[in-house]
C-alpha cells in the first residue's frame, strides 16, 4: 500500500463545469484611526 493519496478524481475534474462567484470582504481590518481611539480609551 502506497503512503500517497489517490489523485485520480482530481486529475479527471473539469473545472468548466464550476459555477463563478464573487467573493465579498465580510470582515473588514479596522483602521488605523480605530486602532488609536482603542489605545486612547484604554490609557
Amino acid at each position: 500500500m502506497s503512503d500517497k493519496p489517490d489523485i485520480s478524481e482530481v486529475t479527471s475534474f473539469d473545472k468548466n463545469k464550476l459555477k463563478k462567484t464573487e467573493t465579498k470582504e465580510k470582515n473588514v481590518l479596522p483602521t488605523k484611526e480605530i486602532e488609536q481611539e482603542k489605545a486612547a480609551t484604554t490609557s
